[in-house]
Parts: C-alpha cells; structure tokens; sequence
C-alpha cells in the first residue's frame, strides 16, 4: 500500500488554505489586509491556491499611512493588477484632515498607532466582517496570544481573555451585528518558515527585501532610511550602507539590517543565523513592553 507523506511546509500550506477556505464558507464580507509585506504577500499567494483557477474571491484592503516606502507601493499596485481585484484603501491621511486623528511630533512621531482608527472606520464604512491578516505568533509576545479567528467587539478592541476555543480546527465565526473577525491563517508559521515557502514557491517580493545601498540614520538602535518624513537631527549623521528590511511598515519606524542577503538562498541561510526577532527593528514596537498589546487591545492588526 503506498503512503502519501507531507513535509512541514506542505502541512502549514494546507492548514492556511483550510482556514481560508472556512472565512469563505462563514462570513459575508470578508477582505484581506494587505501591507506589501511578505506576511501579507504570502496569504494572498495561499488565497490564490485555495480558490484556483477562479480569482481571489476577497478584496485586498490596504491601510495607507501616507509615509510609505515608494518600492510598496509600486510592487502592491503591481500585484492588485495583475491579480484582478479590488483594492480598498483606508487613508490615514484622510484621517488627520478629518480631524479623527492627530499627527504626533517630535523625534521618534510616527503614524502607525494612527492605522488603528483608519482601520476601524474602513471596516465600518465598508461593513466588512472579517479581516484576513499575515500575523504570526512567533513574531512578538501578544501575536503569540492570538487564536486563527480573534473575535473582535463592536468597538473593534481585542480581549485575550474573550476567544473563543478552537479545538480539532474548528472555527465559530459568529458574531453579533456590528462585531468582527481579524482570521491569521499563518498564526503557526515562523520567519524561516515563511523565507522557505517564498523561495520553494518562487513568489515575487518587494526589492527591499534584499541588501541593497540606502542612505540611513543610526536612531533606537537601528538604520532608519532616509526620507522626506524624517527630520534628521543634529547629533545625527547620514550614511551610506547596504541593508535590507526584516519586515516592512511606515517609513520613518521601520529598521533595516546591515547585509550582504542579495538573493532568497542568501536571505535564508542569515534568517537561520538570527537571534533577534523580526521586529525588534520596528521603533513601534520599543516604546514600551507592552506596546503591541496596547495596540492590539485597541483595534490594531
């Protein structure tokens, strides 16, 4: 009798694909949130597997800071056409003029904690029930609290201690009118995981992935790229170097690495050397110990 055997990334294909396929199955208006990073890049190549040959039957819904790198941008309208769908686009700059939001200041001001209003409103305005993201629980300790369907209230706020339990892969997405779901269908994956699966798949990634030459600033212990949004302060110098970015956010918080990764094999081998998490390059995440966790409990991703 022959045996059908799957390797390990095989088996977390196929769990994101079945939890894809239950979002399809259970809610009514479901969008996947879409940030030109490679978490988001993946779920949108499994979304693809899960329903070929037919399109992706959710539009990709992207948060837009306004302080964006210019390569995301330019590598998520590529991806939005070549797929064939709909792009929403929440604009937190639409917020700050709304008078929904204030622009923070000062040395480390940033507009990432502003995502979170943006975030909410497009789910409203768009009477969206459930948000599909690229979340990982071995990303950052209040990730790692986050069940594949994390139920949120009609305020939008995350309570760790109000999931519901998923046993066997069962998923209860219901919800009363005005709640929804943020659904992580790669919540068991980690950063090498993800890195074999790009290469294994071949799947295109944004070119700041990969070491290349950028002016940058040395600040909260990581090079912050040069940009129009940052203010360059005078105990400050720019560089030149060849770095790459771990993971991909605003502009002005987002640290790359000093590298030499120019290609996936590359890029693979120097993730597996790696004692410091992806974010620990993200300045968001530095403000205080329970930063994401704030943020979570208040609507973020």
């Amino acid at each position: 009798m022959s045996r059908y055997y799957l390797n390990y990334l095989d088996e977390l294909e196929s769990e994101a694909i079945y939890v894809l396929r239950e979002v399809y199955a259970q809610f009514r208006n479901p969008v996947i949130l879409f940030s030109g990073g490679k978490d988001s890049i993946v779920v949108t190549h499994l979304a693809r597997k899960a329903f070929s040959p037919g399109k992706i039957p959710f539009p990709l819904m992207h948060v837009d800071t306004g302080h964006n790198f210019p390569e995301t941008m330019m590598f998520r309208d590529a991806l939005v056409k070549e797929l064939g769908v709909q792009l929403i686009v929440g604009s937190v700059q639409e917020s700050i003029n709304q008078g929904r939001v204030a622009e923070e200041r000062g040395r480390n001001a940033s507009r990432n904690a502003l995502q979170t209003t943006t975030l909410l409103d497009t789910i409203e305005n768009h009477k969206i029930d459930c948000a599909i993201g690229g979340g990982r629980r071995d990303e950052e300790k209040a990730r790692a609290k986050e069940r594949f369907f994390s139920h949120r209230d009609d305020f939008g706020q995350w309570d760790p201690k109000n999931q519901r339990p998923e046993l066997w892969n069962l998923f209860n997405g219901k919800y009363v009118e005005g709640e929804h779901f943020r659904v992580f269908p790669i919540s068991n994956w980690t950063e090498m995981d993800v890195w074999n699966y790009i290469k294994r798949e071949q799947i295109d990634i944004p070119t700041l992935y990969f070491a290349h030459e950028r002016k940058v600033v040395w600040r909260n212990n990581s090079w912050i790229p040069q940009s129009e949004f940052l203010t360059i302060q005078e105990d400050e110098k720019v560089y030149s170097k060849k770095i790459r970015f771990r993971t991909l956010g605003d502009i002005t918080i987002t640290g790359g690495i000093e590298s030499e990764a120019d290609t996936l094999e590359k890029i693979v081998d120097e993730v597996a050397a790696m004692r410091q998490t992806e974010r620990g390059n993200r300045a968001d995440d530095k403000r205080s110990e329970t930063a994401m966790e704030d943020r979570k409990r208040q609507g973020y991703f």
